[in-house]
């Protein structure tokens, strides 16, 4: 079993899909460093690359062309300014110019060097395959976008030396059962455990850095996305409606930044109408941040980003108005290790397992970590995981026009209720009567990917990606 860090499953990166996006503009970083580890890159002539199965199907709509040039170009989509993505697209489009990595230029035109065939690969739903022209002479790398951002080669050499990390960890964890036996065999909660595994990796000062920047990125991102207003790109229309939401909900209220802003929010209203509606707003404001290639957290996907923000956001400003940096690291921490679990039992990914990969995730790692931060035992934590995800099971993915957009961006809204529900329930629950544990639960979801048709994974063949056409929209 490989090593998966809680900064694996939450990494800061630039909408609408991690796995169509994020997965395939580190790919290309991956394959420019190839180059460079081989001394070829300066002997580059020409460039192209092929989109294989759900990276062809719904690549346009998921912006997977953008992401390519974005990496053979060189930008980071960590501190890429989002304003500047735009400006060099167009570059390369009007000029059909590259600057591979920011170094050389290169005649490169997105209509002929991006390729898309319909045909999958055997090793995994979405493959992308790079080729270079050296001296005459085609060399070619296949990468694969497994879901989350992550990308992985057939050979899985990186995984091979994270499976040695993973032997360093101080609590090894696969699975959820093994999880509670270091929790009650240590006398630790769950983000206890966690952290024990993550300082391992990395400093205390470190570990709080990155949680702050992972924090900040996600209060931001909900924070542009209650006030941006129009309609979302991509040719659907779809109207911002975290703007209208959040500007009924704020009434008065003065701020100046996403600090004070969410003080500002501790002072409205909370009857049970305005907490669903504020759960709402804040899931959709980052996931229409997300369809409009802004910056946003992979929790644990970019088409689930809204889920993790939007129930911590819930904790911070309707149940603990003291709660701190500390809430938020521990929140964090236990919703991390549920996505691990997910990923190393079942998958995170559309184009294997549907929305249930995702969303289904999602939920159940937001749930379980609302449930410790109320309060609740690793055993009760595992109990809301399990519930979240039980009912998200069979749950399809089939975007409009390949769009993050429809249904997409309520899902998450429907994620984040869910998940709160799922964290009170396992909260009056007594572990003694529990009928169905976690690890069965993610075993159901991979059984029930390996059935589910492939035209509801992430292919916008089927379901409502059929039903609805543009004209109806």
């Amino acid at each position: 079993m490989e090593c998966i860090s809680v900064f694996d499953m939450l990494k800061i990166g630039v909408g609408p899909s991690s796995s169509h996006t994020l997965g395939p503009w580190r790919a290309a970083e991956r394959w420019i460093n190839e180059l460079k580890g081989a001394n070829k890159f300066d002997e580059v002539e020409k460039i192209s690359v092929d989109l294989y199965g759900s990276l062809s199907l719904t690549g346009k709509g998921h912006a997977t062309d953008l992401a390519i040039i974005l990496g053979l170009s060189g930008a980071d989509p960590e501190v890429i300014p989002t304003e500047s993505i735009d400006i060099i697209i167009a570059s390369v489009k009007n000029t059909n110019t590259l600057a591979f990595n920011n170094e050389k230029s290169i005649e490169f035109n997105p209509e002929t060097n991006i390729i898309y065939n319909r045909k999958f690969l055997p090793f995994h739903a979405n493959g992308m395959k790079f080729t270079a022209t050296i001296n005459g002479k085609k060399s070619s790398s296949k990468f694969y976008s497994i879901g989350g951002g992550f990308v992985v080669k057939e050979e899985r050499k990186n995984a091979k030396k994270n499976k040695e990390i993973f032997k360093t960890f101080p609590y090894p964890i696969a699975k959820g059962n093994e999880l509670l036996k270091y929790c009650n065999e240590l006398n630790k909660s769950i983000s206890q455990v966690v952290l024990e595994n993550e300082k391992s990796l990395r400093s205390d000062d470190n570990i709080n850095y990155e949680m702050g920047r992972i924090w900040n990125t996600m209060l931001e991102c909900m924070y542009v996305g209650c006030h941006t207003e129009g309609n979302l790109p991509g040719g659907l229309n779809v109207r911002r409606r975290a703007f209208d939401m959040h500007h009924k909900l704020i009434g008065d209220y003065t701020y100046e930044n996403p600090k004070e802003w969410l003080k500002a929010i501790r002072n409205t209203e909370v009857k049970f109408r305005q907490i669903l509606k504020w759960v709402s707003c804040f899931a959709l404001s980052v996931n229409e941040v997300n369809a409009s290639l802004g910056r946003v957290v992979t929790a644990p996907t970019n088409g689930s980003a809204g889920v993790i923000p939007a129930v911590l956001m819930y904790y911070l400003v309707i149940e603990n108005h003291e709660a701190d940096f500390k809430d938020i690291k521990q929140f964090l921490l236990v919703a991390g290790e549920i996505g691990s679990i997910f990923k190393k039992g079942a998958t995170i990914s559309a184009a294997m397992g549907g929305c249930q990969a995702e969303i289904g995730v999602s939920a159940a790692m937001a749930a379980g970590a609302l449930c410790e931060v109320l309060g609740g035992s690793p055993d009760q934590v595992l109990i809301a995981a399990e519930i979240a995800m039980e009912h998200h099971l069979g749950l399809t993915c089939d975007p409009i026009a390949g769009l993050v957009q429809i249904p997409c961006i309520e899902r998450n809204s429907m994620g984040a209720i869910k998940a709160i529900n799922a964290a009170e329930l396992a909260l009056e629950t007594d572990p003694k009567n529990v009928k169905v544990p976690l690890d069965e639960v993610v075993n159901t979801m991979w059984e029930t990917a390996k059935d589910m048709h492939t035209k509801y994974k992430e292919t916008s063949e089927g379901g409502l990606a059929v039903r609805v056409s543009l004209s109806d929209c």
